[in-house]
């Protein structure tokens, strides 16, 4: 590396103009060229920090002519110009590097897509300018996102976390409920990927690298990897796990503007404000089957009512199915659904006065007869059905 690309060239000036007071005044030289020099050193650090190119990662939301919007995860919406020189790649969902990336034209760019952009630090002040735009298809990545989803369903387990055990890398998970309760053995290793969701966040592609320390006794946790026979055991390729709160209560209020309603915390018998987004499961039980549930959860006769519900109609998939089945099979509801009054119950993120919903159940009266259970049921309920979608 030469000096031209090592040295700013403020400091270039100042040693040339050094080399000159060398040959006049001697006696100045030492102590003047240690001050430029610190000068230069200290511009340095500086200096790299203001020419790195900044990257951001997002959808894109609109193209014209050459330009691109991006919507990303984090700060906002960017403009983005993308000139004819601007390298642009397209890889697969997941791919590590850009290997084998293809080269595209502009033209190939869509909406939808998502894009890693790398912009140009000499841009003109005001202007965001692409200096390389990695994309992904939107067709692609929903594609690998199903085969995601279905490879969770199949190969994946999940529950409560009964107890954890940082030294062996084994964590005990209770799933289920009533009759259908059982203990699944997780075994991870230093190749297993950790992952916990964010404190405000349930998008599993939020979800940040932890370690098992992080991990505690009642949290909620996914696994995937490969399950022995009877599902009771699985070696963890990929553990995601969170710490959630359950919620039961009567409706004080909804407010369809701010997408929220409030509830009373029959635990606490304070008031909690939930907040409900696109990602939010919602459900309404039928009568019928949330008597068979309630029942089921109490050890009752209801364990054998006859498969008389299914689909939209009642919701279960059969009389004698898994209970968390028959949940995912109840009529799916909005929030303009709901009523004041009426009770329900959901996981939720942690909070205290205001919280997120994952699931919420409506029509849960004879489940609240079965507090304890019912709790354990719906938390198992949306770690089984709200499958995580894939890292994007």
């Amino acid at each position: 590396m030469n000096s031209d690309e090592v040295y700013h060239p403020e400091c270039r000036i100042a040693l040339a103009w050094e080399w000159w007071l060398m040959e006049s005044k001697m006696n100045t030289r030492i102590p003047f060229l240690i001050a430029q020099a610190a000068v230069c050193i200290a511009l340095l650090p500086v200096l790299a920090v203001a020419q790195a190119p900044v990257r951001f990662v997002g959808a894109i939301t609109a193209i014209s002519g050459n330009t691109i919007t991006v919507k990303t995860d984090a700060d906002g919406v960017h403009q983005v110009n993308v000139p004819a020189t601007a390298v642009l790649k397209r890889i697969a969902p997941g791919q590590k590097d850009l290997s084998t990336a293809e080269t595209i034209p502009f033209s190939d760019l869509a909406i939808g897509d998502r894009a890693l952009v790398k912009l140009d630090p000499a841009s003109p002040a005001g202007t965001e300018e692409a200096l390389q735009i990695i994309a992904v298809k939107q067709a692609d990545l929903a594609l690998k996102q199903q085969k995601d989803r279905e490879d969770w369903q199949q190969r994946g387990v999940g529950g409560l976390v009964k107890s954890v055990d940082a030294s062996t890398g084994v964590i005990l998970l209770t799933s289920g409920a009533g009759a259908a309760a059982r203990t699944i053995t997780v075994n991870t290793t230093k190749t297993t990927m950790l992952k916990r969701y964010a404190p405000d966040s349930v998008r599993f592609d939020a979800a940040l690298p932890a370690p098992i320390t992080a991990i505690l006794a009642g949290d909620q946790l996914r696994a995937r990897g490969t399950k022995n026979a009877d599902g009771t055991q699985i070696a963890a390729e990929e553990v995601v796990s969170g710490s959630f709160r359950n919620v039961s209560g009567t409706i004080l209020s909804l407010d369809a503007a701010s997408s929220t309603l409030v509830v009373k915390d029959l635990s606490t018998k304070k008031p909690l404000t939930i907040r409900i987004t696109p990602d939010a499961q919602m459900r309404r039980l039928p009568e019928v089957m949330a008597r068979i549930l309630s029942a089921r959860l109490k050890g009752g006769t209801g364990a054998s009512a006859p498969a008389t519900q299914h689909g939209g109609s009642g919701g279960g998939s059969n009389g004698g199915g898994d209970p968390q089945q028959m949940l995912s099979h109840a009529p799916a509801i909005q929030l303009a659904d709901l009523k004041k009054g009426e009770a329900v119950m959901l996981v939720s993120t942690a909070g205290t006065s205001e919280v997120t919903a994952i699931t919420l159940l409506a029509g849960v009266e004879p489940l609240l007869e079965a507090p304890a259970a019912s709790q354990s049921l719906l938390s198992n309920w949306s770690m089984n059905s709200g499958v995580p979608e894939a890292a994007q």
